[in-house]
């Protein structure tokens, strides 16, 4: 599978780390280099600097054969303007976009874009210890050997 990754913080190196290590192709734009330190040293994808709304940048990453595109910077509107972009210009079928405000994760994922918004999940989570229910195991989702089958040995 081909993957495309727009911002290096902790959830984007995480993901690019577990699914390098799954085998796939992997490429990772972000804006500050600094910020690909993040990446863990197997991680075995290509790093691109520059912005994701760049078209240029974007094809140099592989937009263009992408299964997935996931925009995970911390900025909302940067996130759904390239997401809007991979789904309209390109084609991409997967795409997932970091939403923090929780209004606009519910218009564009009625748009066809995946949305994960951290706040709603926390909250639903919380609601539900408050409720006596089983939140869900989020130890085991923070895993990265639990969900795609890597060894601490690797």
């Amino acid at each position: 599978m081909n993957v495309v990754i727009l911002g290096c913080g902790r959830t984007g190196s995480a993901l690019a780390y577990m699914l390098s290590a799954a085998n796939h192709k992997v490429s990772i734009i972000e804006w500050k280099p600094g910020s690909l330190r993040r990446l863990d040293p197997r991680f075995h994808g290509q790093t691109i600097i520059g912005s994701g709304l760049d078209q240029d940048i974007l094809e140099r990453a592989g937009i263009k054969d992408a299964d997935l595109f996931a925009a995970l910077t911390e900025g909302d509107n940067r996130n759904l303007m390239a997401a809007q972009i991979a789904k309209h210009k390109y084609g991409v079928k997967n795409i997932v976009a970091k939403v923090n405000d929780p209004f606009r994760a519910e218009r564009y994922r009625s748009e066809d874009i995946y949305t994960i918004c951290y706040g709603v999940i926390g909250a639903s989570m919380i609601k539900s210890v408050l409720s006596g229910e089983d939140p869900g195991n989020v130890q085991e989702l923070n895993l990265l050997t639990s969900i795609f089958n890597i060894s601490e040995d690797e």
